[in-house]
Formats: structure tokens, sequence, C-alpha cells
């Protein structure tokens, strides 16, 4: 007897006569016991690894066995076009099974707004944005809704689990767990990640019952073609794209919106039938570019990080990546788009156009090749989305008693490990504003709050997490690019200098309220080809470039061009060695290499700063040091911070950085930066720099420093 006889025989039958599928995978067996037990589940599989019938098949099963009646089971997706690519084909489940399964996000129309609320489907399809805005609809709208609610499965949980935007699901769980009276089954499906039963502690959080872990075993470097290449550029980029693989469908990731477009114009002016897909374009126009991708034949789809979710473009035939992604976990969803047909290999171009993202695209292999996966790691001391959900509760409830939150949103893992005064100091910062309202212990939006937060402006409270804190890069009125805000955290009390597009760039002046940076070519140190690399990589990232540059196994394939400009890049890191960082004096100046991540390195700047005096600037794998000191003198440094606690250890924030951000008005200044230190701080990375011992070179000279 297998699982597959434990479902409901309603869907046995649709299973192989409707659908007509001769068995279910291995790994959708599996699922099926602990799903009709109610375990809190966490499904992993790689793209078109069938997660989606594995949660939803076991889910219909309870429906029709347990007599479920009403909204019985919501189903979360970070992305709107994840649900639209996903909602025929749930449907289509549901109606064999004489179930309703109804879509809601910001494009739903009103009159099936109405239906659904006045009669609920068994299957919501939805976010967690568009959840919140159902719960601060009229009280009985929201009762009648999720009163019956016995199930939540969050698709792509990873792409939450690891912003802001996590807290804020989980904070609409515990909601929807209140109205409902019960605890919710939770149910996550996820790409592999590296830490999945911490993962799945974070969803169940404090909710009663079992927890299990489902994941197939694989081998990741089976019948897989990785290959690296140097092109220089985009347009040779394009040129190689346009000569290989002829006559195949290749889907071509780059890491910005700007590239993205740049790549489909030189594509199609080599006669390329290029489609574009990106965050910036319309949901219809993106719409038609993935359909016509996925009917065609001899093509090309250039997207951002968008097509890196499950959204379905038909069988691929290549999978190329110009430059290189800053997570093992984003090469292997990327990867898992080819090699679905029988008799295919899965495949993986880098094409990189420098030789930082060289050598990173040769650290990520190296990575992958040792089974290295991310841990996901929620953002710490989510205070600013306590707020927020505060105020959301007192627009749901029409007022809430002060202490309130704790029975709705204390079991939320970022909100109970808060301290007390800390929460205290916070609403009586909001109430002194006017954010809060204080009405003999209940609390309301305040005038400020009404002004800011309230009905009119409620999708306000959530563009600080539903979108990556990028600021837009402009030299006069041309746009370069964008890179995360923390690049300018110590600005304007430190200078910045940012390689953005292959060049140096001085920032001159940031508009916090409107997330611009304006800057001018620079000479300076931004010559260094890694100098204020605009985003944070982490440290297992930067420890295997510092292992790429002093020379290691790879499992790819190398083009001749790549081999000779690693072969240069080596040349200029002969002094490296394994097991320590070193300080090193070239003409450039002198530099503490430490490969160990721009949160590490920026704690340990501001010590060295501080307590030295040094003028520094740190990047992901180096700290600039001054060059007018003896090599004595920054050993004697290097060995006073060792001697510093590292969890005492944090960046400088200047107080601007907090200017323009959502609910930075919400948080007493200390606390806002607190929380921004909290969130640019890699303490186990400090930890493992200042274990390193720290050697002396002049290459000026080819001689060890003095002392």
């Amino acid at each position: 007897m297998s699982a597959f006889d434990d479902l409901h025989p309603s869907v046995q039958h649709h299973i192989v006569n409707s659908l007509g599928w001769s068995s279910l995978r291995p790994f959708q067996e599996e699922a099926i016991g602990p799903l009709l037990r109610g375990d809190h589940t966490l499904l992993l599989a790689p793209t078109a690894g069938g997660k989606t019938e594995a949660a939803m098949f076991p889910m219909f099963s309870r429906m029709l066995a347990e007599r479920w009646a009403g909204l019985s089971v919501v189903y979360v997706c970070p992305l709107r076009a994840l649900l639209n690519n996903l909602h025929p084909r749930l449907e289509h489940y549901g109606r064999l099974l004489g179930r309703r399964v109804e879509l809601w996000h910001s494009d739903t129309t009103d009159p099936l707004r109405r239906r659904i609320v006045t009669d609920p489907p068994d299957v919501l399809m939805t976010t967690p944005e568009s959840l919140e805005v159902m719960l601060i609809t009229r009280r009985e709208h929201h009762e009648r809704l999720f009163s019956e609610l016995r199930a939540v499965v969050v698709d792509e949980i990873h792409a939450f689990a690891g912003d802001d935007r996590g807290w804020h699901l989980l904070a609409v769980l515990e909601r929807l767990s209140h109205l409902a009276g019960r605890t919710l089954q939770r149910v996550g499906l996820s790409a592999t990640v590296g830490n999945p039963d911490q993962l799945l502690e974070w969803l169940a959080g404090a909710a009663s019952g079992q927890r299990t872990v489902i994941s197939p075993t694989t081998d990741a470097g089976a019948d897989v073609e990785v290959t690296i290449d140097a092109v220089g550029n985009t347009a040779n980029a394009a040129t190689v794209i346009s000569r290989l693989h002829r006559g195949e469908k290749r889907l071509v990731f780059c890491d910005s919106r700007s590239k993205v477009e740049d790549l489909a114009s030189q594509l199609r002016k080599l006669d390329v039938q290029t489609f574009v897909s990106h965050s910036s374009l319309s949901l219809d126009e993106r719409r038609r570019a993935e359909e016509a991708f996925a009917s065609g034949t001899d093509c090309v789809i250039v997207a951002t990080s968008t097509l890196e979710l499950g959204v379905d473009v038909g069988d691929l035939d290549r999978v190329i990546q110009i430059d290189a992604p800053v997570a093992v976990s984003s090469f292997l969803q990327r990867l898992g788009r080819t090699g679905r047909r029988a008799g295919s290999r899965r495949n993986y171009l880098f094409l990189t156009t420098t030789s930082e993202s060289l050598m990173q695209a040769a650290a990520l292999v190296r990575l992958w090749g040792k089974g290295h996966v991310e841990h996901v790691q929620p953002p710490p001391a989510p205070f600013h989305i306590l707020a927020q959900q505060i105020m959301a509760l007192a627009l749901q409830q029409g007022g809430i008693a002060r202490d309130e939150w704790r029975r709705q949103l204390g079991n939320v893992p970022g909100f109970r490990t808060m301290a007390d005064e800390h929460v205290a100091q916070m609403l009586s910062y909001m109430i002194e504003t006017a954010i809060l309202r204080d009405d003999q212990g209940v609390l309301w939006l305040g005038r400020a709050g009404e002004d800011e937060y309230g009905w009119r402006h409620f999708m306000e409270l959530f563009t600080a997490f539903i979108s990556e804190p990028l600021v837009g890069v402009r030299h006069g009125d041309h746009h370069i690019g964008n890179v995360h805000s923390t690049t300018f955290a110590r600005w304007p009390d430190a200078e910045v200098v940012l390689v953005l597009g292959g060049r140096s760039w001085r920032v001159t002046h940031v508009e916090w309220g409107r997330h611009l940076a304006y800057v001018v070519p620079s000479e300076d140190q931004g010559r260094s080809r890694w100098a204020g690399t605009g985003q944070p990589i982490r440290y297992e990232l930067c420890q295997a470039m510092r292992d790429v540059l002093i020379g290691c196994d790879l499992r790819a394939s190398l083009s001749k061009r790549a081999i000779e400009a690693l072969d240069d890049l080596r040349k200029d890191f002969t002094w490296l060695e394994p097991g320590s960082t070193a300080v090193v004096r070239s003409r450039d100046g002198v530099r503490w290499w430490t490969f160990a991540g721009l949160h590490a390195n920026a704690a340990l700047a501001t010590h060295l700063k501080a307590r030295q005096g040094y003028a520094v600037a740190p990047n992901n794998l180096a700290i600039r040091m001054p060059s007018d000191r003896s090599g004595m003198e920054l050993e004697a440094a290097i060995r006073e911070l060792r001697a510093t606690p590292p969890e005492t250890l944090l960046p400088e924030v200047s107080a601007k950085a907090l200017e323009g951000l959502k609910f930075s008005a919400c948080l007493p200044g200390e606390l806002a930066i607190r929380v921004l230190q909290m969130r640019m701080t890699d303490f186990p990375a400090v930890r493992n720099v200042l274990a390193e011992p720290a050697r002396f070179v002049d290459v000026t000279k080819d001689n060890p420093l003095p002392g």
C-alpha cells in the first residue's frame, strides 16, 4: 500500500483518469502522510519539481474527507505573475473535485472581490499585501471570509523569509489564525535552502503541531553542463548569444533592469528575436513577452530575477547568465529551468563582462561544487514592521487595547524576542509624535498617523518592505543603475566611491526622500576593481573568491578567454595564502584584505576609525587603511581590535540614512539607527576575521612591511 492510497478516492480518481498520471513522483508521495496529518511542512524541490501538486493534492483530499466548507486554504505567492501563472492549473484541479479556486491581487476587479467576500471560494490565491487589505475592510467581511480557514500554503517561502516582507507575512498569518479561532496548518514551498529546519521553525513560529521537512535527495552535480566565459562587455555578450545555440530557446538573466534593456537592444540589432521581462514593465507587457517566448522556438528572453521564481515560460534549451548572481540558491533556481526534457541536460553559461564578475561566477561554482547553499536569514529587529502592524490592527478593529498586539502578534518570532523596554519606548514615541493616540488605554491612529498612514494612504504601509531598498544612481540626467541603500549609510560623514557600469563614481549628494544618489566620475581609489561594490556580498562567497584567486578546482568548463583572464587576475594576488588575512601596501595605497563581506568590513572599519582615528573605507573584500602608518602601527591596531568582543563591533550609520525611509518616523532615532546597525553587521564573519592571523606585505618592494 502506498501513500497515494491515503488520498481521498476522488483525488485518486482524477489524478489517474482526468490528468492521466500513472503515478506521483516519490517526493509527492512522501508529502502525503505529513500533510494529511496536519503537520506544519516544508517542501523542498528544484524548479518544476512538482511542489504545488505535492502540497495541494493532500489539501484537496482533506477538504473532501473532513468536509471543509467556505474558504479553507489560502495560497500565498510573492509575485502577481506567479499567481497568474499558477491559477489556471489550481483552478482546473479544484473544478475536477467540485471545489472553487479564486485569485485576489491588486489587478483583481471590484465585482470579483465582492463575489469572493459574499461567496468565499474553497481556495484563495493571493499576496500578503492583499490579505492585509482584506483585513482592514469592514469587520463582517473579514470575519465571514476567514472564519473557516484551516491551512496556509506559502509558495517560494525563501523569497519572503530573507527580508521584512517575511515578518509582515507571519504577522498577517497570526491575525488570520486569531480570526479563525484555530491553529492554521502552515505549508512552505521552496527550492533548496541551506537551513530547512530553521526555515520551517520560522514559518511555524509558536503554532502547535508537528514539523516535517520533505526534501528529495538529488545529485546536484549529475549531468550538468556549466561553462564560464569572459566576454568583456555587454555588446560582446550579445554577439556570443546571437551566434551560439541558434534555433534554441535561451533564457538570459541580468541582475539589473538597465542591463536587461541594454542587452535586449543589442540583440535586436543583431536580428535575434528578443523578449524582455522585468519588474518595471507593466503586467500586460510582461505577460505578452513571456507567452510569446513560451510558444517560440528560435528566440531569447532577457530577464531580471523576476523569472527566477516559478513562473513557467515553457521548455527551455539554455540558461545564460550575464555576469553572476550573488547566491548559490539563485544559481540553482535558474539552472533548474533547463534539462526538463527526456535526454536533455541541465546547463548554465556565465558570460562575464568584468574581472569582478568573472571571479564571482567562479566563486559561485566553487561553492556549488562543495554542496553549499546559503542559509535564509530573516533580518533582525523588525521594530518598524511591528509599528506598521500595530497601526494596521488599529485600522482593522477601530482601535485596540494597548497590549492587544501581544495577544494577536506576540508569537511572531521577530516580535517575541524584542525587549519590553524597547517596545515601550517605541509606543511612547509614536504617541508623543501623534502617530498613535492613547484614549484611556485604547490605541487609535493619531493626527500624524492619519495623515501619513490612514485609510487613504494605507498602501504606504507596505512600500518599505515589498521592494528592495534600492537607490538610483545618476550622473547629471543619466541614470546609471541602482544599488543597495546601505551603500550610502556612512555618507556624508565619509566619502563614498562606488563602482557601477564598469566605472568609478564619487557620491556628491543623496536625496533620501527620492531614493536618488548623484555622482561624478572618480579617478580615486575606485580604480580598485571592487571598491564600493553596491550590493553586500555574503562572507561565504567572498571566501570562495579568495579560494579562486589562490587557485582551486572548479566544477565547470572555462573558455580560453576565461582561463587567461583568471590567470591575469591571479598575478595581482600572488601574496594570498589560505587561512589568513593580509595587509598589503601597493602603489594604490594600503588595504587589509579580509574577504569577509561588506557588513563585516564596515563594522571593523568603524572601530578602526573610532579607536585609532584612521581614515578607512570598507568594501566587500578589503578595508582601505591609511597609507602613512607603519606596519608596526597597523599590526598594533589589528591586535587591539582582536581584543574587542565581536558583538560590540557595529558599523557607523549616518542619521541621514534614515531620512525618507518608511516607518523611520515611528521609531526613536537611537532605536532606528540600532536596527540599521544590526542589519548591516555580520557577527560570525567578524569573529572569523579576527580569528585569522594577519600577514603584512609590501608589493612595492616584494618584502614584508616593517614589524
